[in-house]
């Protein structure tokens, strides 16, 4: 139930409608759509939803629905049905295309049986008589003629109707071709006159030429004159017309007694069709406005996600604009939302849109929010938005809005949804805070659920410390003075009535003497409210700080634990492979005494044999012996290090390669990390120093670096996976002396956009952000100057 009756206007539900209605194919689907109400039982509203929803999905997944011709079958039904009436030719064509396109439906979802189970309800056990086409086939053709051979009496008319307009046809070119021989012809040739064929006659010769004069020219020289042996044979062609005009009566009069019986059917078959008509036009509109199908509960809450106001979607969609969606959840916790916050913030349009998408789901229709939203049944809406003040009822602006009142606390419940746009104005405020206060108390005693504007503090006290209430606010950037359109449930919002005046331009002394005039607890209030939102948004900074810099130290972690497991395994692999070579070297040693001991024994103790052995000895154990290196000179002081030179830290085996010099200290490479750190800390090596392995990858860190591009894709990614891959590249693009950073993160709802865009505005090095040339992306991506 709806109050007051034109609640469907105050929330645009007649402007959707409409849109619908353009879609439609038919009269009878516009007739349809004009009767769409809210309705309060659920298995119709779920049996609707499902219909449109998969319609929806046929039109954007699946193959064309062979939908063609819509016709009104039911007239032509009740107009068969009166005995001694027939139907024409072209109603015959109209309803033999019907017809067509009721089966070829039919046989489309018989194809796919059970993929669309409500809408195949639209047609359940409906039969597919095809005889009724196959009686129409045989009378009418597929232009919608009727067929020469319908009958064959019609046959044999139609048969003597082409010989006789032939021997007719012969009779006058003869005539023609003698009179023009004889000169008694106009320049021309035969022409028609009142529907017969004539011969154009010179006036002098008019005597000359037998027949019947139809017709002259302007000047009067010329008659136009049918010869008297065809005039003959030309009525007998009228005859013949007449007598074919009363056969084809005849066939359609009987073509139309065996259609008869079927009456009903037809009737059925129109009641498809039309559904179907209607079904399409709400999955196309569905289409338009980017709708999905919410879950629909038996109960009286909503939750929704993402959800927009269908109209102003279409509005902006047209301007290339975007609306920044709404999430609210009405249930038994949170039965009423307050909303307060700034004129001209979009409180109105934030409860138009829950009112609206209410009305739309329980009328069936698809509606722009998430598909993991959540809709409930309310048996009754109550709405009180705008002025109506009656002169006829002697009614002001207030006491209109007092009657609503009056009708909202005697007649609501726990199934009511209520919506009141700035709830107690249009009165004295001292008065009508208190008054509003109190109908939204009695309301809440009723457990009623909805949502309410104002700017009345007492109100957002009141919904503060009552159970079932909850305070909402539209944010407001009061930085840069401007709505940003966002519902934040939990708190109340500031009017920002001074802010937005000291804005346009109103003068400091009227505004000085305006703060002195309110009171000292009101200002307090609103100075409360404005600090809260300040403080607010400064703890969110905060946390995104802290956000980052806990990301970094992951990083860093993650990076030293590899770093460490790396120089743990290849110290193992080399402690392996000097036991192995140990080893190695043992046994060949002992092979090698035992060899010199055996030979020598084997020589007695020969002298020059001896010495030989003893210098193959010594040469195997020169071989094995470790030479220890001299100490590496440390390079002098004077010895300047450069960018790209190899160095090593004097207190650690650790050798980076140096990025940039600062002043005293040094920005060092030690692979994919950067460390600073004092000159005095660390002493040059030669290149050949560092081992290969390592050189390779730094290597690669440069040729990285050569590869970068300042740009960057976020298109899908979730606000802190996007912030953090930007961080990234921002990082690099900064090290590496880049002036821009293009980063691409499409258009959407616009939300991704003003996050990335806020989040880079706390980095000193950005300069300034710009959107991207319209044709060449727009809004959908941004560039990010650098200092």
């Amino acid at each position: 139930m709806l109050y007051p009756q034109n609640s469907a206007d105050k929330l645009g539900f007649t402007e959707i409608k409409e849109l619908i209605k353009a879609h439609c194919l038919s009269v009878m689907g516009q007739q349809l759509v004009d009767k769409i109400q809210v309705m309060n039982h659920f298995d119709q509203i779920q049996k609707f939803l499902s219909q449109a929803h998969e319609f929806k999905n046929i039109l954007l997944n699946d193959a064309a629905l062979p939908i063609q011709h819509f016709f009104d079958i039911k007239t032509l039904a009740n107009k068969a049905r009166v005995e001694g009436a027939f139907l024409t030719e072209e109603e015959f064509f109209q309803i033999q295309a019907s017809l067509s396109t009721v089966f070829a439906v039919i046989g489309y979802f018989n194809e796919r049986e059970g993929q669309y189970p409500n809408l195949e309800a639209l047609f359940e056990h409906l039969p597919i008589e095809r005889s009724i086409l196959k009686k129409i086939d045989a009378v009418i053709d597929q232009k919608g003629k009727i067929r020469p051979n319908a009958s064959r009496d019609l046959l044999e008319i139609t048969t003597s109707i082409a010989k006789a307009e032939q021997e007719a046809r012969r009779k006058i070119d003869q005539i023609f071709k003698s009179a023009t021989a004889n000169g008694w012809t106009a320049d021309g040739s035969l022409t028609v006159r009142d529907g017969r064929l004539c011969i154009p006659v010179l006036a002098e010769n008019k005597r000359k030429l037998k027949g019947f004069i139809h017709d002259e020219s302007s000047s009067g020289q010329t008659v136009y004159i049918e010869p008297e042996e065809v005039f003959t044979l030309n009525n007998r062609v009228r005859d013949l017309e007449f007598e074919r005009r009363r056969e084809i009566v005849k066939i359609l009069t009987a073509l139309t007694d065996e259609l008869r019986p079927y009456v009903p059917l037809l009737l059925s078959y129109h009641g498809l069709l039309t559904k179907l008509d209607f079904v399409r036009a709400k999955a196309l509109f569905a289409i338009d406005i980017e709708a999905e199908m919410p879950g629909l509960v038996n109960e009286a809450r909503v939750k929704l996600i993402n959800a927009r106001h269908p109209l102003l979607f279409l509005s902006f969609k047209k301007e290339q604009k975007t609306v920044v969606p709404l999430n609210v959840q009405i249930d038994d916790g949170t039965r009423v939302v307050v909303v307060s916050g700034p004129n001209a913030g979009g409180k109105s349009v934030c409860m138009k849109t829950v009112g609206l998408l209410q009305m739309m789901v329980q009328a069936g229709l698809l509606i722009p929010a998430a598909d993991n939203s959540v809709m409930g049944v309310f048996k009754q809406l109550f709405v009180d938005i705008g002025d109506d003040q009656s002169i006829e009822s002697d009614l002001s602006t207030y006491s209109a809005h007092l009657s609503k009142m009056k009708y909202f606390v005697e007649q609501a419940n726990g199934k009511t949804m209520i919506l009141i746009d700035e709830f107690g104005t249009g009165t004295d405020p001292q008065f009508g805070g208190p008054i509003a206060e109190a109908v939204l108390e009695a309301l809440n005693h009723k457990k009623v659920r909805g949502m309410v504007t104002t700017h009345y503090s007492n109100l957002k006290i009141f919904a503060s410390n009552a159970e079932g209430l909850e305070n909402a606010s539209m944010l407001f950037d009061n930085v840069e003075m401007r709505p940003m359109y966002i519902l934040e449930v939990g708190k109340p919002g500031s009017s920002y009535a001074f802010e937005i005046a000291q804005k346009i331009g109103l003068p400091q002394n009227v505004l000085n003497l305006a703060k002195n005039k309110i009171g000292a607890s009101q200002k307090k209030v609103d100075t409360l409210l404005v600090d809260l939102e300040r403080e607010k948004k400064e703890i969110i900074d905060s946390r995104l700080q802290l956000d980052k810099q806990q990301r970094r130290v992951d990083i860093l972690l993650k990076e030293n634990e590899q770093l460490k497991n790396y120089l743990e395994e290849n110290q193992k692999a080399l402690i392996r492979e000097a036991k192995q070579q140990a080893k190695n070297i043992i046994l060949d040693a002992n092979k090698l005494v035992e060899n010199t001991i055996s030979e020598i024994k084997s020589s007695q103790a020969d002298k020059e044999k001896t010495r030989n052995l003893r210098e193959n000895l010594n040469k195997e154990l020169q071989k094995n012996t470790i030479v220890q290196e001299k100490p590496k000179q440390v390079a002098p002081e004077d010895d300047e290090i450069k960018p790209g030179d190899w160095v090593k830290l004097t207190d650690s085996d650790t050798t980076g390669q140096v990025m940039e010099l600062v002043k005293d200290n040094v920005i060092i490479a030690i692979g994919d990390l950067r460390t600073v750190v004092k000159k005095k800390r660390v002493q040059r090596v030669s290149k050949k120093e560092i081992p290969k392995e390592i050189r390779k990858s730094y290597n690669t860190s440069t040729s990285d670096a050569a590869n970068f591009s300042p740009e960057i894709d976020v298109r899908g990614m979730r606000g802190e996976e996007a912030l953090y891959a930007i961080e990234k590249v921002l990082d690099r693009a900064i090290m590496m002396g880049y002036n821009t950073l293009k980063v691409l993160h499409g258009k959407g709802d616009g939300i991704l956009r003003k996050l990335i865009r806020e989040y880079l505005r706390k980095y000193e090095q950005v300069s300034h952000m710009e959107d991207e040339h319209p044709d060449r992306g727009g809004a959908g991506i941004t560039y990010v100057y650098l200092r």
